[in-house]
C-alpha cells in the first residue's frame, strides 16, 4: 500500500501487511536515519501495536508527525479490509 502523508516532511509511506504484520515500511523523504529507524523497529510488529505506539504522536507542533501519519495509513488499510 502507498499512503500520501500530510503535514510531514515524508511525502509518502509504502508498507505491506501480511497476517496482521508491518512489513516492508518505507518512508519517501523527511529525516532519513529516523525514518529508517521507525522502520526498522516496527518491522514484523502486529499492526495494532504499532498503531497504539505511534497514534498521537507530534512533531514541531504540526499536530501530526512521521509515525503518526504512519498510524493513520494502518487505520486506513484496517478500514479498506474490513469494507473489502
Amino acid at each position: 500500500m502507498i499512503f500520501q502523508t500530510r503535514g510531514t516532511c515524508s511525502s509518502q509511506i509504502s508498507f505491506e501487511i501480511e497476517e496482521g504484520k508491518l512489513k516492508n515500511v518505507q518512508f519517501s523523504r523527511g529525516c532519513s536515519g529516523n525514518l529508517q529507524g521507525i522502520s526498522s523497529l516496527v518491522e514484523g510488529m502486529p499492526i495494532y501495536e504499532v498503531i497504539s505506539k505511534l497514534k498521537g504522536i507530534d512533531c514541531q507542533g504540526r499536530g501530526t508527525s512521521c509515525p503518526d501519519q504512519l498510524a493513520i495509513a494502518l487505520e486506513s488499510a484496517l478500514k479498506k479490509q474490513q469494507a473489502g
